[in-house]
């Protein structure tokens, strides 16, 4: 149990670092990198816990990343910061790059060894999970808002 927490530790901020490094590259408020650091340590660590409860990758990223919003959310209202500053670096950490580079090899293949069922079988489950994963990402980001917002709306 404690190689896991150990693990966890190590891997977010490693987590962290990519996230304070995309928000550098999208120019954002010094002030917001130490945000930005916890938001990519926060999301990775959530995805991961959900992960080792035995959800499945697409439901924890949906989690991790509706965890992040509602976070970003708080963030944004407090330190009168728009909310992209806060998520686009902190779901860094959960872009499926690997399914999507797994994909695009498969299909590569095809093109240069011809086409198996194998191939084709990895590019539509790693090009779906994908897909997947970036729609549970973006769901998850777009909901906590969207609920808020229509939370505070006036009734007529």
């Amino acid at each position: 149990m404690s190689d896991l927490i150990i693990k966890m530790l190590i891997e977010s901020l490693f987590a962290s670092i990519a996230s304070v490094g995309f928000a550098m590259v999208f120019n954002v408020p010094k002030h917001t990198l130490i945000y930005c650091a916890f938001g990519g340590a926060i999301t990775y660590i959530a995805r991961t816990l959900f992960l080792h409860l035995g959800l499945g990758i697409e439901i924890s990223t949906f989690l991790a990343s509706t965890i992040i919003g509602i976070i970003a959310l708080y963030w944004s209202r407090k330190y009168l910061i728009p909310r992209p500053v806060y998520t686009v670096a902190s779901i860094i950490p959960m872009i499926p790059g690997t399914f999507a580079f797994a994909a695009m090899i498969s299909l590569v293949d095809m093109n240069s060894h011809g086409v198996t069922l194998e191939l084709i079988e990895s590019f539509i489950e790693n090009g779906l999970k994908a897909v997947s994963i970036l729609g549970a990402i973006s769901f998850g980001l777009a909901l906590p808002s969207l609920y808020f917002m229509r939370l505070n709306r006036p009734v007529i």
